[in-house]
């Protein structure tokens, strides 16, 4: 297939293939207005472009860290302030660091100091700044599970907008932490077809490659148009095929190819053929290879809309974010619901936990 963006490679005495395969287009096709070209790498910067809100403190020092937290907490009361202001402003590699520099100096556990000074969703808010991405994740994942009723939201929205790097390395995680597979645990707590949609998104396998072959579009649109619009009850399966396999360039495509040729939005077409979870999966995976920042702008106003706030998923969403790119979402935010994120926020939640969300937030806009 020749790495991402790079023209295939010439069989042995073959003229050199002029262009890659893509713009093999008619010049005025209107089938895919607002097309990235194959070899740019622009159709993912979505995903692993630096557009976080938080980034590496210059002059970071782990000692000093561990002594202005140590501080905060002794004696009677704590500092929240103190707290805000060091660990809101230090990338999650730093805030490791500092707790090794924590224990090195006080022999004591920086987790449990937090856990039994800080209470509420500030509380839980610092600790989950505390995981790394994909330990954090992992308990995200287990806590969705356990117990009675499953959290269907938060495993799709995990599943759905992760980097195959990401979701191998939250195999491994999972297995260590809990003694048994992220497959078996999302074995145990659904079924049908949306099960298998995780299962396969669980599998950090997705098509990485940039190059876009027409044919191959073309042939998934008519699969797709044949699985549902054009058939009586719906193929799921194809679905599941196409759209967990397929890599990101292939897919921006193949939805912009299925609107002409179909004359309706891939997103219309899930709604009318499937329903409950299921159908919330598919569309999740749909807005993430669109748009992944606008998907949790959505994630993030719902979360807030309406009576009493889903605060865990605030919490995941503007943590697991914040060096990855909300300063993206927090664009896509304002442009889709004309209120900054900022404003939303400081509305629907108080005190310390308020604070940390506007320093995770990183500004107005």
């Amino acid at each position: 297939m020749g790495y991402p963006g790079q023209p295939p490679a010439p069989y042995p005495g073959q003229q050199p293939l002029p262009t890659p395969t893509m713009p093999s287009y008619p010049a005025g096709n209107p089938s895919v207005p607002s097309f990235p070209g194959p070899a740019t790498p622009a159709v993912t910067p979505v995903r692993y472009g630096n557009r976080g809100t938080i980034t590496d403190a210059p002059g970071f020092d782990p000692m000093r860290d561990a002594e202005v937290l140590r501080k905060a907490m002794k004696g009677f009361g704590t500092d929240e302030q103190a707290i805000i202001d060091c660990l809101g402003s230090r990338s999650n590699k730093q805030r490791q660091q500092i707790m090794l520099s924590f224990k090195t100096a006080y022999g004591k556990d920086l987790i449990k100091d937090l856990k039994s000074e800080l209470s509420g969703n500030f509380e839980r808010t610092i600790l989950a700044m505390m995981k790394t991405p994909v330990m954090f994740d992992a308990y995200e994942i287990k806590e969705a599970i356990k117990g009675v009723g499953t959290d269907e939201n938060c495993l799709i929205e995990i599943l759905a907008s992760r980097s195959n790097e990401h979701i191998k390395e939250l195999n491994r995680v999972y297995k260590a932490e809990f003694k048994k597979t992220l497959e078996e645990a999302i074995r145990s707590d659904t079924s049908g077809h949306f099960q298998r949609l995780l299962i396969s998104l669980s599998q950090g396998n997705r098509d990485e490659s940039t190059n876009v072959d027409m044919s191959l579009v073309q042939r998934d649109v008519q699969e797709l148009y044949a699985a549902g619009e054009n058939r009586l009850g719906t193929d799921e399966s194809k679905f599941n095929a196409i759209l967990c396999a397929r890599s990101r360039a292939h897919l921006t495509a193949v939805f912009s190819e299925y609107q002409r040729m179909c004359n309706r939005d891939i997103e219309k077409s899930i709604c009318r053929e499937m329903s409950g979870d299921l159908e919330k999966g598919m569309l999740a995976v749909v807005k993430c290879l669109k748009n992944t920042p606008a998907f949790f702008a959505e994630r993030l106003q719902k979360a807030m809309k309406g009576a009493g706030t889903k605060d865990r998923t605030l919490i995941r969403i503007m943590v697991s974010r914040s060096e990855v790119d909300l300063l993206d979402i927090r664009a896509e935010y304002k442009r889709m619901y004309g209120r900054s994120l900022y404003a939303d926020i400081t509305g629907d939640t108080s005190g310390d936990y308020r604070k940390i969300l506007l320093k995770l937030c990183g500004g107005n806009d």
